[in-house]
Protein backbone atom coordinates (compact mmCIF):
# COMPACT_ATOMS: atom_id res chain seq x y z
CA UNK A 1 0.00 0.00 0.00
CA UNK A 2 0.65 3.37 -0.68
CA UNK A 3 0.89 6.17 2.11
CA UNK A 4 -1.00 9.80 0.96
CA UNK A 5 2.67 11.05 1.28
CA UNK A 6 4.51 9.06 -1.15
CA UNK A 7 2.08 9.81 -3.85
CA UNK A 8 2.25 13.78 -3.49
CA UNK A 9 5.90 13.75 -2.94
CA UNK A 10 6.56 14.88 -6.04
CA UNK A 11 4.28 17.52 -6.27
CA UNK A 12 4.24 20.77 -4.63
CA UNK A 13 0.99 22.59 -3.82
CA UNK A 14 1.60 26.45 -2.84
CA UNK A 15 -1.61 29.37 -2.07
CA UNK A 16 -1.18 32.09 -4.74
CA UNK A 17 0.20 35.45 -3.42
CA UNK A 18 -1.47 37.99 -3.89
CA UNK A 19 1.30 40.50 -2.37
CA UNK A 20 3.24 42.51 -4.28
CA UNK A 21 6.81 41.26 -3.75
CA UNK A 22 9.90 40.51 -6.61
CA UNK A 23 8.89 39.18 -9.87
CA UNK A 24 4.92 39.88 -9.20
CA UNK A 25 3.48 40.77 -12.54
CA UNK A 26 2.03 43.81 -12.88
CA UNK A 27 -0.65 45.96 -14.74
CA UNK A 28 0.23 49.61 -16.61
CA UNK A 29 -2.75 51.63 -16.27
CA UNK A 30 -1.82 54.87 -17.45
CA UNK A 31 -1.56 55.38 -21.63
CA UNK A 32 2.46 55.91 -21.38
CA UNK A 33 3.71 54.48 -24.82
CA UNK A 34 5.86 51.46 -23.11
CA UNK A 35 3.37 50.59 -20.98
CA UNK A 36 0.58 50.04 -24.31
CA UNK A 37 3.62 48.35 -26.05
CA UNK A 38 4.21 45.78 -23.55
CA UNK A 39 0.33 45.41 -22.32
CA UNK A 40 -0.37 45.24 -26.32
CA UNK A 41 2.40 42.29 -26.80
CA UNK A 42 1.07 40.66 -24.01
CA UNK A 43 4.00 41.08 -21.91
CA UNK A 44 3.22 42.29 -18.95
CA UNK A 45 5.91 44.29 -16.35
CA UNK A 46 7.25 42.45 -13.66
CA UNK A 47 8.41 43.62 -9.72
CA UNK A 48 12.09 43.57 -9.78
CA UNK A 49 12.64 45.84 -6.40
CA UNK A 50 9.90 47.19 -3.87
CA UNK A 51 11.20 50.40 -1.55
CA UNK A 52 9.96 49.14 1.21
CA UNK A 53 11.48 47.53 4.53
CA UNK A 54 9.63 44.79 3.93
CA UNK A 55 10.01 43.92 0.75
CA UNK A 56 6.13 43.78 0.18
CA UNK A 57 4.42 46.37 -1.43
CA UNK A 58 1.30 48.13 -1.20
CA UNK A 59 -0.76 50.86 -2.22
CA UNK A 60 1.14 53.99 -2.37
CA UNK A 61 4.59 52.21 -2.48
CA UNK A 62 7.03 52.23 -5.08
CA UNK A 63 8.19 49.48 -7.01
CA UNK A 64 10.84 49.31 -9.87
CA UNK A 65 9.98 47.35 -12.88
CA UNK A 66 11.56 45.43 -15.35
CA UNK A 67 9.26 46.81 -18.52
CA UNK A 68 10.49 45.69 -22.64
CA UNK A 69 14.40 44.97 -21.36
CA UNK A 70 14.05 48.38 -19.34
CA UNK A 71 14.20 49.32 -15.61
CA UNK A 72 11.57 51.72 -14.67
CA UNK A 73 10.09 53.34 -11.55
CA UNK A 74 5.77 53.35 -10.89
CA UNK A 75 3.49 53.61 -7.90
CA UNK A 76 1.27 51.08 -7.09
CA UNK A 77 -2.85 52.26 -7.40
CA UNK A 78 -4.12 48.68 -7.00
CA UNK A 79 -3.33 45.56 -5.06
CA UNK A 80 -5.29 42.45 -5.40
CA UNK A 81 -4.29 41.68 -1.39
CA UNK A 82 -6.77 41.48 1.46
CA UNK A 83 -6.92 45.51 2.55
CA UNK A 84 -7.91 46.28 5.96
CA UNK A 85 -12.06 48.16 6.00
CA UNK A 86 -12.24 51.37 4.13
CA UNK A 87 -9.29 50.50 1.57
CA UNK A 88 -10.50 48.92 -1.61
CA UNK A 89 -9.53 45.57 -3.25
CA UNK A 90 -8.58 45.57 -7.00
CA UNK A 91 -8.84 42.46 -9.25
CA UNK A 92 -5.88 43.17 -10.68
CA UNK A 93 -1.79 44.59 -9.43
CA UNK A 94 -2.27 48.07 -11.49
CA UNK A 95 0.80 50.34 -11.85
CA UNK A 96 1.72 54.09 -12.47
CA UNK A 97 4.79 54.24 -14.82
CA UNK A 98 7.03 57.25 -12.87
CA UNK A 99 10.11 58.41 -14.00
CA UNK A 100 12.64 59.07 -11.62
CA UNK A 101 11.78 62.47 -10.41
CA UNK A 102 8.04 61.36 -9.92
CA UNK A 103 6.38 62.85 -12.94
CA UNK A 104 4.22 60.07 -14.66
CA UNK A 105 5.03 59.31 -18.09
CA UNK A 106 1.39 58.75 -18.78
CA UNK A 107 -0.91 62.05 -19.41
CA UNK A 108 -3.83 59.65 -17.93
CA UNK A 109 -5.09 57.00 -15.75
CA UNK A 110 -7.65 54.48 -17.24
CA UNK A 111 -8.85 53.09 -13.93
CA UNK A 112 -10.30 54.44 -11.04
CA UNK A 113 -7.13 55.39 -8.11
CA UNK A 114 -7.91 54.98 -4.52
CA UNK A 115 -9.16 58.02 -2.91
CA UNK A 116 -6.20 56.46 0.18
CA UNK A 117 -2.84 58.04 -2.16
CA UNK A 118 -4.90 61.68 -0.90
CA UNK A 119 -4.20 61.19 2.65
CA UNK A 120 -1.10 58.77 2.39
CA UNK A 121 1.16 61.35 3.59
CA UNK A 122 -0.17 62.14 6.51
CA UNK A 123 -0.93 58.49 7.92
CA UNK A 124 2.57 57.46 7.03
CA UNK A 125 5.35 58.94 9.27
CA UNK A 126 8.31 58.84 6.81
CA UNK A 127 8.59 61.47 4.24
CA UNK A 128 7.59 59.52 0.58
CA UNK A 129 10.32 60.89 -2.15
CA UNK A 130 7.33 60.91 -4.70
CA UNK A 131 4.94 63.80 -5.49
CA UNK A 132 1.60 62.41 -5.37
CA UNK A 133 -0.18 65.21 -6.48
CA UNK A 134 1.20 64.37 -10.30
CA UNK A 135 -0.28 61.60 -10.06
CA UNK A 136 -3.49 62.84 -8.32
CA UNK A 137 -4.10 65.17 -11.02
CA UNK A 138 -3.83 62.68 -14.08
CA UNK A 139 -6.41 60.50 -12.57
CA UNK A 140 -9.73 61.06 -13.50
CA UNK A 141 -11.84 58.77 -11.53
CA UNK A 142 -11.22 57.58 -7.40
CA UNK A 143 -12.67 54.84 -5.73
Amino acid sequence: MFSNCSLFRNFHISCSRSHIIKMSRLRVVDNSEIGKLAMAEGKPPKCIHVYTKTGIGTIGDKVMVAIRGEKKKGILVGVKKHQPPNIPKFDTNNIVLIDDNGTPLGTRIHVPVPHLLRTILKQRNIPKKVDYTKLLSIATKFV
